[in-house]
C-alpha cells in the first residue's frame, strides 16, 4: 500500500515571485493591495475591507489546521511586497491529490510573469517533492480568461460541476475542472519554462 502522502509548509522561491506559508503578519501588505472588487469578481466570498482581508486569512488558516489546506502569500521577490494569494486546496493524502486555487495577484502584477512563476511552482513542488498523481485546477464557467489561462499551461478540462456554487450575488455558478496527472507533469513543465524564459518581466 502506498504510503500517505506529507504535506506541510515550505517557502517556494523562484526569480520573480517567493511564495511564503500564509500568516496573519502578511493582512497589512495583502490588504494594501487586495481590496479591489475586480479582483475578487469569480470569488464566491469577496474581500471588500481589511477585516473581509482579515477573515480570509483566518479561514485559510483553519483550513489547514484541519489539514485541507496549504495557503501561501505571493511575494513580489525584487522588493519583499505581498502581491497576492495562492493555495493548494482539497488536499488528499491518501489518494496523493491536490487542488491549486483560490488564487489572486493585485492589478498592477497581472499580465506579468508573476502568476504563471507561482503555478509553475507549485505544481513542480507537488508532483516533484509531495509525490501527486493529479492536481486539480477549476474555475467558474463564466470566467473565460481564468479557462483560457488554465488550458494555456497545459491541463487538461475534465467537465463541467453544474450547480456547483451559490455566488454572493445568489447566481448559481458551474464549475470548470481542469487537471494534470504526474505522467502529463514532464511536458508541462517545458511548457511553463518556455512560457516564463520568453518572459521579460
Amino acid at each position: 500500500m502506498t504510503a500517505e502522502m506529507i504535506v506541510t509548509p515550505v517557502t517556494l522561491e523562484g526569480r520573480h515571485v517567493r511564495l511564503e506559508p500564509l500568516a496573519k503578519g502578511h493582512l497589512a501588505g495583502l490588504a494594501r493591495v487586495g481590496l479591489d472588487k475586480e479582483l475578487w469578481r469569480w470569488i464566491p466570498t469577496p474581500v471588500r475591507t481589511q477585516e473581509d482581508m482579515a477573515a480570509y486569512i483566518e479561514t485559510a488558516l483553519q483550513e489547514q489546521e484541519r489539514g485541507v489546506a496549504l495557503p501561501f502569500a505571493i511575494l513580489e521577490k525584487a522588493t519583499g511586497r505581498a502581491i497576492g494569494s495562492t493555495r493548494y486546496g482539497n488536499i488528499d493524502r491518501v489518494h496523493h491529490r491536490v487542488e491549486i486555487g483560490w488564487t489572486w495577484v493585485a492589478r498592477d502584477w497581472q499580465g506579468t510573469a508573476m502568476n504563471t512563476e507561482a503555478k509553475y511552482l507549485l505544481l513542480k513542488h507537488a508532483f516533484e517533492t509531495l509525490g501527486c498523481l493529479r492536481v486539480e485546477l477549476k474555475t467558474d464557467s463564466l470566467n473565460e480568461q481564468s479557462r483560457a489561462a488554465i488550458l494555456r499551461i497545459g491541463a487538461k478540462e475534465e467537465g463541467i460541476f453544474r450547480n456547483h456554487m451559490i455566488t454572493e450575488s445568489g447566481r448559481i455558478r458551474h464549475s470548470v475542472y481542469f487537471s494534470i496527472i504526474e505522467s502529463e507533469w514532464p511536458a508541462v513543465k517545458a511548457r511553463l519554462e518556455t512560457m516564463l524564459n520568453s518572459r521579460v518581466s
